[in-house]
């Protein structure tokens, strides 16, 4: 497998940089964890993958046995990418090994959307890679169904550094459904995981992932997007299962003209999680739209839950919406919703509500039969429903199943 290589300027930047603290909240210290481990085999039918590998997986929305309604597959087990294929002739799925060596140019889109040097996990992923996912639809070209890649971790005490590369070419169209999960119930874990997005020209990317952890695992994301005119980004983003500490805060640019970035999740935060999730949105071209739309629910743990808009040209219109739910008395929901604007005409607003379930609601609901516990979860599935606009009616239901996977674990 070819050797992942930066340029001696990102390499130089991020050495400069690893010592340097994430922006907010938990620091970890990663000289606890290890960065190599053993090169798994790699299978041709992903099928053929170990079946508590692959139950973890479906947990996280990747179905391996059956993939006739997935354009492309992509598996990364620890540092070792196991599996890579399409179904489409114009959606490229690979290892960001494999496309480095097709692709020459593509070490112009390395590091552009997000910065080497943001933060040590950053310039822990540059000096320590072990591959990641490369997609990309051709010109014009749209999946037919959803693409799907799955970040895998089956060693303990790892630190799984991955750097991936998403690409819709002008006029296209990718959906995604990337599940990330772990084959470990208590051991730690470190994931840290890169992934830049390119939205050209009237492009449109849909992306939907799904976390399924331990209570012991930590979980870095850092995540840039570039929308170009007439673009699209539709981000969803789904963890109800326990955490020992996440941080993630992806950041979009509207770069032209009427690009438009919607940003939704759904997080539930178990007793010892701690989650500090929020999404940054730059609206820099005229008539540029963004959405971000988040569901908080606390059964114990902690959760930060940031927005963040700025407008920066005319026309641009954004919307904040964060609900938060304390369904036990030890946890905590903090909102922190924030609005920025540059110049008069501009359109910014935001709505954040934090409470608890009203007893009248339960009461309402035990009066036409239902028992506490059934009342409680038909509140907490109510409030999880998010409708989110243009998802196609396939990765809906991913969505969907998802949510209610999990649901019985909130009452």
């Amino acid at each position: 497998m070819r050797e992942i290589k930066s340029s001696q300027t990102y390499r130089d930047k991020a050495r400069a940089a690893s010592a340097k603290p994430a922006a907010h909240g938990d620091d970890i210290d990663l000289g606890i964890y290890v960065s190599s481990a053993e090169e798994q085999p790699y299978q041709t039918d992903p099928s053929q993958l170990p079946a508590k590998a692959k139950e973890q997986m479906l947990g996280a929305g990747v179905i391996l046995d059956d993939t006739s309604q997935r354009s492309g597959t992509f598996i990364q087990m620890d540092n070792t990418p196991v599996h890579s294929s399409s179904r489409q002739d114009d959606i490229e799925v690979m290892a960001m090994s494999q496309a480095l060596e097709k692709h020459d140019w593509l070490s112009d889109y390395w590091w552009q959307a997000v910065a080497v040097d943001s933060d040590k996990y950053t310039a822990h992923v540059e000096l320590n890679q072990s591959n990641g996912y490369f997609i990309r639809a051709l010109p014009g070209y749209k999946t037919i169904y959803p693409v799907q890649a799955c970040l895998y971790l089956a060693k303990a005490q790892l630190a799984q550094n991955v750097h991936n590369i998403i690409i819709a070419e002008e006029g296209s169209e990718l959906h995604i459904v990337t599940g990330c999960t772990t084959a470990f119930k208590k051991e730690p874990g470190l994931h840290l995981g890169v992934s830049e997005f390119y939205i050209k020209r009237g492009a449109k990317v849909t992306f939907t992932m799904i976390h399924s952890w331990n209570p012991e695992i930590a979980v870095r994301p850092r995540t840039g997007v570039i929308i170009e005119q007439d673009g699209l980004f539709l981000s969803n983003y789904v963890i109800m299962k326990p955490v020992h500490s996440l941080q993630m805060y992806p950041a979009a640019r509207c770069a032209g003209e009427n690009a438009t970035v919607r940003f939704n999740s759904i997080l539930v935060a178990t007793p010892g999680s701690m989650m500090d999730v929020g999404s940054r949105v730059l609206l820099d071209a005229r008539g540029a739209r963004t959405e971000i739309i988040s569901r908080a629910i606390t059964t114990g743990g902690n959760i930060f839950a940031r927005g963040y808009i700025e407008g920066n040209a005319p026309d641009v219109k954004g919307h904040l919406e964060c609900r938060g739910l304390i369904l036990q008395g030890e946890g905590m929901i903090h909102a922190i919703p924030e609005l920025k604007g540059t110049l008069a005409n501009i359109d910014l607003s935001h709505e954040a509500a934090v409470g608890k379930i009203a007893e009248e609601e339960i009461e309402y609901l035990m009066a036409r039969g239902l028992t506490r516990t059934e009342a409680t979860a038909t509140i907490v599935r109510g409030f999880l429903k998010v409708d989110i606009e243009g998802l196609p009616p396939l990765l809906s239901a991913e969505l969907q199943r998802a949510v209610e996977a999990s649901e019985e674990d909130l009452t």
